[in-house]
């Protein structure tokens, strides 16, 4: 398995009003935002265009479950089957299925301290 990590795919957090949130980015440090967060678009070293997410959820969110904590790492990654494969083989705790959308593939695994990943092969061209 050539890489496994590539980047950060995005940074995702509750807070007790994500519109709020949002706003105050907005306002505050020009964050350029929708109904989702931000999108920053970067290129990567061979001049491809990628995007990181940032994103509030609501505090009462269950999408980072099965973990206690209030923020969620997602980190791009390539192949993402064959990576789910090894880290399963290496003992990791693989959370879900695997899912697919037009703009990447997406599977979730838990780190030793319990907090959940989000791991994601993505399709930046959706995007533009």
């Amino acid at each position: 398995m050539k890489k496994r990590v590539t980047g950060i795919g995005g940074l995702f957090f509750k807070t007790k009003d994500p519109k709020a949130s949002k706003d105050w980015y907005k306002k505050h440090l020009g964050f350029n935002t929708d109904d989702y967060g931000c999108t920053f678009w970067w290129k990567d070293k061979e001049g491809n265009d990628c995007s990181t997410q940032w994103s509030p959820f609501a505090e009462d969110t269950k999408y980072y479950e099965p973990s206690k904590k209030d923020f969620m790492f997602n980190y791009r990654v390539e192949n993402l089957e064959e990576l789910l494969k090894v880290l399963k083989e290496e003992g990791v705790t693989i959370v879900g299925e695997m899912e697919e959308y037009d703009y990447g593939k997406f599977g979730w695994i838990m780190d030793n301290d319990g907090n959940k990943i989000e791991l994601w092969e993505p399709i930046d061209a959706a995007f533009q």
